[in-house]
């Protein structure tokens, strides 16, 4: 555990604890379907150098520590986004919730991963303007990265060097599925929201009378070259096409599938 001072403390999640502290994201429905998924699969990439670190805010006497952010990364050659990034180390997640953003605490899970991987050639993470699932490169520019690659509409990739001359990390290519018909969902168990997600979807998909074809990514060169986002860890395609990389309401995903010329 890294105590940082009286008020938050930033506690670092191994095998050794993982059951206690948690793994964050739906930690408060540990039975679900997607924490006990996410917790498998942290407990396989912990073999690979996966680091995740838990934000613990102190909120007073009758609450004390509670869990209000993370960030999770990973050696580049083991990511779960679509990039090429051997000798990087690679950012998944980052992630401040609630009355506790816009306090800096962003900055210093940053600075955590920054310190603990001295001696590569740097630390990559997949951005997007929008934000929604991925983060803002706000953050990180103020940090010290730099965009090195980007795919539309909104996708970019920040890396910062440890080493200038070593080679810099990009988007792995991206082209669009042949013959493909109606839904075609790819996930895997790097998020815990998505079994929630692909529910939510399924449903829209039956209102509107599509058929749907779901494809798990079990191993990290499949996300890296799932061939169709950058989100590699979650992506819905319909014919052939991306429809989304986020979860969606029941709503939003028909208006998306009018907006494709579905009649619904």
């Amino acid at each position: 555990m890294l105590l940082a001072n009286l008020s938050y403390k930033i506690v670092n999640v191994d095998e050794n604890n993982v059951d206690v502290a948690g793994v964050f994201c739906q930690k408060s429905r540990k039975n679900g379907e997607g924490y006990r998924s996410k917790v498998a699969w942290v407990g396989e990439r912990f073999k690979e150098g996966l680091r995740l670190k838990l934000l613990l805010v102190d909120e007073g006497s009758k609450r004390g520590f509670r869990s209000r952010g993370l960030i999770e990364y990973i050696p580049g050659e083991f990511t779960w986004r679509g990039v090429s990034t051997r000798g990087y180390m690679v950012i998944h997640c980052i992630w401040v919730v609630g009355r506790n953003k816009s306090k800096g605490y962003g900055g210093k899970l940053l600075r955590h991963c920054l310190n603990d991987t001295k001696g590569i050639n740097g630390v990559a993470v997949v951005t997007s303007k929008k934000g929604h699932w991925l983060p803002k490169p706000k953050l990180f520019v103020k940090y010290g990265f730099a965009k090195v690659d980007e795919l539309p509409p909104d996708f970019e990739l920040y890396a910062k060097q440890f080493e200038d001359s070593a080679p810099l990390p990009q988007f792995s290519p991206l082209s669009k599925a042949k013959n493909a018909k109606g839904i075609t969902i790819l996930y895997s168990h790097q998020c815990p929201y998505l079994p929630a997600a692909i529910r939510v979807l399924k449903k829209a998909a039956e209102q509107a009378n599509l058929p749907v074809e779901s494809r798990l990514l079990t191993d990290c060169k499949s996300a890296q070259n799932n061939g169709f986002h950058p989100y590699g860890t979650y992506c819905v395609l319909f014919n052939g096409e991306v429809l989304t990389y986020r979860s969606c309401s029941g709503k939003e995903l028909i208006e998306s599938l009018r907006n494709k010329g579905v009649k619904i």
